[in-house]
C-alpha cells in the first residue's frame, strides 16, 4: 500500500529527481514560464510553491535555505528583489499549470508552468 508515499517517482533515483527539479525551479524563476510534461509541471509547482514562501520571509536564514536549491546567484536575487514582492498579499496558489499538446514522439501529455 502507498498510504502517506507523496509525490511522484517519475522513474528517476532521489538525486537525479532533486537536481531535475532544481534546474526546473531555477529556469522557471528565470523565465517565468516553462514548457515540460505534465506531472512535471504538477511536481515542479510543490516545489516552486514552497521557494517562493521562502522568499517572501526575505531575511537571511531564508535566502540560504533558498540557495539549496537554486544556484544561479542572479536567478536567487531575481527570486528575493522581484518575484516574491509581487506575491507579498497572495496566500500560496502563486503558479499556473495550463495544459499543452501532445508531444509528437511518444504522445505524452505536455504542459506549460507560469508565474500567476
Amino acid at each position: 500500500m502507498r498510504h502517506r508515499k507523496r509525490g511522484r517517482k517519475l522513474g528517476r533515483t532521489t538525486s537525479h529527481r532533486k537536481a531535475l527539479f532544481r534546474n526546473q525551479a531555477t529556469a522557471l524563476f528565470e523565465h517565468e514560464q516553462i514548457r515540460t510534461t505534465l506531472p512535471k509541471c504538477k511536481e515542479l509547482r510543490r516545489v516552486a510553491e514552497k521557494l517562493i514562501t521562502l522568499a517572501k520571509q526575505g531575511d537571511l536564514p531564508a535566502r540560504r535555505q533558498a540557495a539549496k536549491m537554486i544556484h544561479k546567484h542572479a536567478v536567487l536575487r531575481k527570486l528575493f528583489d522581484d518575484i516574491a514582492p509581487r506575491y507579498q498579499d497572495r496566500n500560496g496558489g502563486y503558479t499556473r499549470i495550463i495544459r499543452g499538446e501532445l508531444r509528437k514522439g511518444d504522445g505524452t501529455q505536455m504542459g506549460y508552468i507560469q508565474l500567476v
